[in-house]
């Protein structure tokens, strides 16, 4: 965990499939912890083609049962059948010419936003914000408290504690 906060928590995402790849791990994370999930990050991304959405866009019923059938990975129908839809909602945004990306940090006018140093905040208004947004999209399983983890962990908004070594640290990833 403590390598995890140290080299990958809070630091600014700009790739699109990266951001994608977080908020479905966030929204896997729903109810559990994030140790479970990053124990379990290589077995995701092995059993979803690389979270390549254009692969996992054209999953169908039986992909759904091989990933239910994979102890190496949380196994929740609603959460694989999300990161499904997700996969179609971000394929669809794509062929209308809207970059991922671009999409997220256009809601913090390209910078990330500072939190109040105490780490507490559970959600933000830019984080109901891109919920709501994200939802119109065709996106699913993306409330404002899992978005704001999100956005928290891909540095869109930077919500490490006031004492913290990341806190004054930007580098994009």
């Amino acid at each position: 965990m403590q390598n995890y906060h140290d080299t990958e928590w809070g630091v600014p995402v700009r790739d699109s499939r990266a951001l994608w790849e977080k908020l479905i791990l966030d929204g896997f994370q729903a109810g559990l912890s994030w140790r479970t999930i990053l124990l379990k990050r290589e077995a995701f991304r092995e059993a979803f083609d690389g979270f390549v959405p254009d692969r996992i866009a054209e999953y169908g019923e039986a992909d759904i049962e091989r990933l239910l059938g994979n102890a190496g990975i949380v196994r929740s129908r609603m959460k694989i059948r999300a990161t499904i839809q997700n996969a179609r909602a971000y394929v669809s945004m794509h062929k209308n010419g809207e970059d991922f990306s671009a999409f997220v940090w256009k809601a913090v006018t390209d910078q990330s936003l500072i939190g109040d140093g105490t780490g507490l905040a559970t959600r933000s208004a830019v984080g109901d914000h891109l919920s709501k947004e994200l939802k119109k999209r065709g996106f699913s399983f993306v409330g404002p408290v899992i978005v704001h983890a999100w956005l928290q962990a891909t540095g869109v908004i930077n919500d490490h504690e006031a004492q913290c070594f990341r806190r004054d640290k930007h580098v994009t990833v």
